[in-house]
């Protein structure tokens, strides 16, 4: 592997982590400008979540395999095409449908972009994994910080479309670059669908992907609709404007926690083993969520501490899966098809929910996911997979 090649895919895999985190962190916030423009009441807004997640989770499964038959640079390619086309489709959309459709499309491509950079890096720094996987996590948590703050003052003076518009272009150059550099060739990890009869005849997976849907369902519905949940708040009198920049601050206080969580738990595992991570960081999940519920008109900055115990659920949730079958690809599309089912569901049943009970009534939801996440953290125990027994 050349220095050229390494720098042209860091390069790559900076953008793309950026973007990636940027726009995670940020759907809530966006879609409350759609809510307003189009019309959407909170049902379709619970739909667009599940729709985006649809896309991602059917990506994070097929990509894959493409990658490794068709090469990292095509991949890589035909993931940022298809995102800048869902990106460009939704900025232009003209009603709800269009808009669904091409959010759908979003998220596949987002999630073809994941799979595609996580190849990247084994790719072009082999014996220093471990070291980039911490730095990409980085510069993602930079997208979450930068974003809704940068959101927040773009849209004093712009629409929300120029936003969607802007970042497809800017895939554009990204579509340009890997044509005219030298690229690393990689492979995704493969996934033997037959690997997926043991792993659902075992237990300790079973609980595995129950507790991923909840922590997933949870944070899903806590990144897309806290925004409208917040300015639904009477909070004093507060004008929507000042809501707006509180909701901004919020989110972007939430992600610097979330990056620091996730940093300094990669260390802890060194340590302490994933289940008592899970079983610490659920409580704590579910304690600061619930208390910033109870003191959310007097002090609604308490919802950002969820960050720090956010962070490190799904990463220690993935590193125990893998640990548990002989092969990670595999696993890893069973957690993705976890994953995709909680962040779906969830963002149907909050909308849902909202629509019935008002935005306080429907994201309290959030507190039953986290609850059932806690309680099924106690039946995780890797000695007792029929697996790691075999």
């Amino acid at each position: 592997m050349t220095k050229g090649k390494s720098i042209h895919a860091l390069i790559i895999l900076m953008f793309t982590q950026f973007i990636s985190g940027g726009v995670t962190n940020t759907k809530g916030i966006v879609l409350d400008q759609v809510e307003k423009d189009l019309g959407l009441d909170m049902s379709e807004f619970g739909l667009v979540v599940f729709i985006f997640q649809l896309g991602f989770t059917l990506a994070s499964v097929v990509i894959g395999y493409y990658t490794d038959k068709k090469g990292l640079r095509t991949m890589t390619i035909i993931g940022a095409i298809i995102m800048g086309l869902g990106f460009l489709g939704t900025g232009l959309a003209p009603n709800i449908m269009f808009f669904l459709g091409f959010y759908m499309i979003v998220g596949f491509g987002l999630g073809a972009l994941g799979v595609a950079s996580n190849a990247i890096i084994p790719a072009a720094y082999p014996k220093k994994q471990n070291q980039m996987f911490n730095f990409a996590m980085g510069v993602y948590g930079l997208g979450m910080v930068l974003f809704p703050q940068f959101l927040n003052y773009m849209f004093q003076f712009a629409s929300w479309r120029y936003f969607y518009i802007g970042i497809a272009v800017s895939l554009v150059a990204v579509i340009i670059y890997i044509t005219s550099v030298a690229f690393p060739s990689g492979k995704a990890e493969k996934i033997d669908l037959k690997a997926f009869i043991p792993m659902l005849k075992d237990a300790q997976f079973v609980f595995l992907m129950i507790f991923l849907v909840f922590q997933v369902s949870a944070e899903v519905s806590f990144m897309n609709f806290f925004p409208t949940y917040l300015k639904s708040l009477d909070l004093g009198g507060m004008s929507t404007a000042d809501k707006e920049d509180m909701v901004a601050t919020i989110l972007s206080v939430f992600s610097i926690f979330f990056m620091a969580g996730r940093l300094g738990v990669a260390y802890l595992t060194n340590w302490i083993n994933e289940r008592i991570i899970l079983i610490t960081f659920s409580a704590g999940a579910l304690l600061m969520v619930g208390a910033s519920f109870l003191v959310a008109e007097n002090f609604p900055y308490l919802f950002a501490g969820a960050g720090l115990f956010f962070s490190t659920l799904f990463p220690t949730a993935t590193a125990f899966g893998t640990q548990l079958s002989k092969t990670g690809g595999s696993a890893l599309g069973l957690i993705y098809i976890a994953a995709g089912i909680g962040g779906g569901i969830a963002g149907y049943i909050i909308g849902l929910a909202s629509e019935a009970f008002g935005m306080a009534g429907g994201f309290s939801i959030v507190i039953i996911f986290l609850a059932l996440m806690f309680i099924t953290t106690f039946f995780l125990n890797s000695k007792k997979s029929t697996q790691t027994q075999a």
